[in-house]
C-alpha cells in the first residue's frame, strides 16, 4: 500500500503559476506510474498528466505546453508545475499511484486550485 498527500493549491488570477506536490509513503518501491487528476462538481475526474517508472510522460491536449509533470524518487515526491492558468483549470487536483502486482487504485485527498478571471 501507499499513502499520498498533495499540497500547493491556492487561489490565483488568470495567467498565474502554481506548483503542486504529492508526497508518497509506504511501499513506494513498487510504484509503476503516478499521475495528476482533477475534478470539478458535476464532472468526471480527468487525467491531467502521468509519468511511468520508465519516465514515459503523457499530457492531454488541454494542458499540453502549460503544465509539466516531474518526479523526485529520492524524496518520494511527484510535482505538477502549472503555468498560464485559466479559469477552466479550477478544480480539486488529486495525486494517483499504480503499483506493480496491485490493482488497487491509490489516491490522495486532493488540493484545491481556484483561478479567477
Amino acid at each position: 500500500q501507499v499513502q499520498l498527500v498533495e499540497s500547493g493549491g491556492g487561489s490565483v488570477d488568470t495567467g498565474a503559476s502554481l506548483g503542486l506536490s504529492c508526497v508518497a509513503s509506504g511501499d513506494t518501491s513498487r510504484i509503476s506510474a503516478m499521475g495528476w487528476y482533477r475534478q470539478t462538481p458535476g464532472k468526471e475526474r480527468e487525467l491531467v498528466a502521468s509519468i511511468t517508472a520508465h519516465n514515459k510522460i503523457y499530457y492531454p491536449d488541454f494542458v499540453k505546453g502549460r503544465f509539466t509533470i516531474s518526479r523526485d524518487n529520492d524524496k518520494n515526491t511527484l510535482y505538477l508545475q502549472m503555468n498560464s492558468l485559466k479559469p477552466e483549470d479550477t478544480a480539486a487536483y488529486f495525486c494517483n499511484a499504480d503499483l506493480y502486482g496491485d490493482y488497487t487504485v491509490y489516491w490522495g485527498r486532493g488540493t484545491q486550485v481556484t483561478v479567477s478571471s
